[in-house]
């Protein structure tokens, strides 16, 4: 009997977990993951009930006091410890209070790449209590004048291989009686004052908590600008909280003090700026910074400087894996990539070539208020659904009509919620805990982001403008973008701003313009069908010329079609569905033609023979 015993509870040992696992596969890690999501809660409460409110700046001279000698900062052949970034700091903040036209606390736009000293002077803007523009190196004329005005700087520090582009816009600032310092030794332009030979000259002596007194959690900190779904680039204020939340969900990541993370993506981009720099700055991690993106140069820098955690976007991954194959493609010492976009087929690409790398997907949005993230590591997902997170931030995925580009309701007005295996519009309820602040002197677009009457009469929630699906075993994947946008090259690209620019050219007047999918490409390129102004002829140069003086690369259409007149609905929407269905193909559409040709500067013909080479991959786009 007692030996049946024996045997009944050793089989039942092993058959229990067995049946567990067959049955809920996902258990044990969904477990793990609500371990963590209760640290992350417990710690972002803890931060929050500090008798002196608690910052990343904080966060920062913490690390700094317990880790000196550490390298923080690793570009090229230079290095910068903990204590090394503390000095330079405060040498460019009592820079900028001996510089007339600064005030401590005055909101200062940072016009500059990925180099060092944009990390040293948002620190010492922390230390004066400033908030940071965090302005779009790329961006050029109207829409670097309209980025630099939403904010309300008072101050702005440029890069001085950004010299020319400040000048275009330089009349506009000196009106406004903007102080522009130029990060360089000298500078003999009227009104740009240089700005390294009074930080080469100023003190490193630490800078007074009393000048940063005035900050609360709610206190704008940075401004990061996202291109939504209408008009402009819009200012996406995060505030203090935010940033404490997201020292908190670093934890999530795995990263460790002694990982070593490689920083490509761009400063002024959320991805790089809260995850890449104040996360490295939470765990007290190094930082490989990077100038910019370089799929030649990666691998080669991650063995060089021994990087174990590595950021992406989905371009990344791709242009990855279209490098030619190497013997040596496993001999690195990463061991995390960290980042959001990449298709399935990508990803299953990048193990098979590169190794055994955790890849650790997310979604989140600049301004949003939900994010998931795919602990399980299920390919293709972005996430995965845990009743927890839903309890915490609750989110909901609601029908979506695509011609008539808004939710489906009910007959009592209410959104209609989508089932499982159904791609629906996500929206997340705004809530204490789950804000949605807006954006920098825009309340219309702020506006035009909330969705009310959800599921009861009077609810509010945010809308993310993404379609999203959740399959039956609760992960959940993104779909595609809803509204007037295209993503290209790992940017969001308003098409409103494009239309209105193509307008403004000396031979079109009226432009539709959508984002088309192309072979072997991540995102969409953008495109325009177009009509051309009455006795005028289509140029493809002057068009040309006109587009790079207004818009950065990633957002000039690649395509334009010309129509004798743009179509639109009953409701004088213009009819993209039917344009993004007929792409680019010469042989399908009768109607002329062109691509944007950057060798000779110019929009030319597009071909049957252009059209193959883009499909076969042997011309870039």
């Amino acid at each position: 009997m007692e030996l049946y015993l024996i045997s009944t509870i050793l089989a039942g040992a092993v058959i229990i977990p067995l049946a567990v696992k067959t049955l809920f596969p996902y258990l044990l890690i969904d477990l793990l993951y609500f371990g963590v999501l209760l640290r992350i809660l417990l710690k972002y409460v803890a931060s929050r009930r500090r008798r002196r409110p608690f910052f990343a700046l904080d966060r920062f001279l913490e690390q700094t006091a317990a880790l000196p000698d550490k390298p923080f900062i690793v570009f090229g052949d230079e290095t910068y410890t903990y204590a090394d970034t503390d000095k330079k700091s405060n040498k460019i903040a009592n820079a900028l209070q001996s510089q007339p036209g600064y005030e401590a606390g005055v909101t200062v736009a940072l016009f500059m790449g990925n180099e060092p000293s944009f990390v040293f002077t948002w620190l010492a803007l922390a230390k004066l209590g400033s908030p940071v523009a965090l302005l779009n190196y790329n961006i050029r004329s109207m829409s670097l004048l309209h980025c630099f005005n939403c904010c309300k700087a008072k101050v702005l520090i440029a890069a001085a291989e950004l010299k020319v582009a400040v000048e275009d816009v330089l009349p506009s600032l000196l009106e406004q009686g903007v102080t522009v310092l130029l990060v360089a030794k000298c500078c003999d332009t009227p009104g740009i004052e240089s700005f390294s030979d009074k930080v080469e000259e100023a003190s490193d002596a630490p800078l007074p908590r009393s000048l940063r007194s005035h900050i609360t959690l709610k206190s704008p900190a940075v401004y990061i600008y996202t291109s939504g779904t209408t008009g402009l680039p819009k200012a996406a204020l995060v505030n203090q909280n935010r940033f404490v939340s997201a020292l908190a969900v670093t934890s999530a990541y795995g990263v460790t003090s002694k990982d070593i993370m490689y920083v490509n993506l761009p400063l002024y981009h959320t991805a790089g700026f809260l995850v890449g720099f104040l996360g490295c700055i939470e765990i007290g991690s190094t930082i490989v910074l990077k100038r910019k993106f370089s799929a030649s140069q990666f691998w080669d820098d991650c063995r060089k400087y021994n990087v174990t955690v590595v950021q992406y976007i989905g371009e990344v991954m791709r242009y990855l894996c279209c490098t030619p194959k190497r013997d040596n493609d496993r001999d690195h010492k990463v061991r995390l990539a960290i980042g959001n976009g990449v298709r399935a087929e990508v990803w299953r690409e990048f193990l098979n070539r590169f190794g055994n790398i955790k890849v650790l997907e997310f979604y989140a949005s600049t301004e949003g208020n939900v994010g998931f993230l795919n602990y399980a590591g299920k390919i293709g997902a972005v996430g995965r659904v845990h009743f927890l997170h839903q309890k915490l931030f609750p989110y909901i995925l609601v029908k979506y009509d695509t011609e008539r580009d808004e939710p489906m309701r009910d007959a009592n007005g209410l959104c209609i919620e989508a089932s499982k295996g159904e791609t629906g519009l996500l929206v997340s309820k705004i809530t204490d805990i789950a804000p949605f602040v807006g954006y920098a002197q825009n309340e219309e677009q702020t506006e035009k982001k909330k969705l009310r009457n959800v599921l009861k009469k009077g609810d509010l929630y945010f809308n993310t403008g993404d379609l999203m699906k959740i399959d039956k075993d609760n992960f959940i994947y993104f779909q595609d973008r809803v509204g007037d946008t295209f993503r290209w090259k790992g940017e969001n690209v308003a098409t409103t701003e494009v239309s209105d620019i193509l307008s403004m050219s000396d031979c079109l007047q009226e432009a539709t313009v959508y984002g088309v999918h192309v072979p072997k490409h991540e995102g969409r390129v953008g495109m325009a069908a177009a009509t051309v102004k009455k006795d005028a002829q289509f140029d493809g140069s002057k068009l040309y010329d006109h587009m790079v003086s207004y818009l950065p690369s990633y957002a000039r259409p690649r395509f334009i079609r010309l129509q004798s007149a743009v179509e639109v609905t009953a409701t004088f929407k213009q009819m993209k569905v039917k344009l993004v269905e007929q792409g680019f193909d010469p042989e399908h559409i009768q109607e002329p033609l062109y691509i944007l040709d950057d060798c000779v500067r110019s929009y030319i013909p597009l071909t049957a023979e252009i059209y193959s080479s883009i499909l076969s991959g042997s011309i870039k786009l």
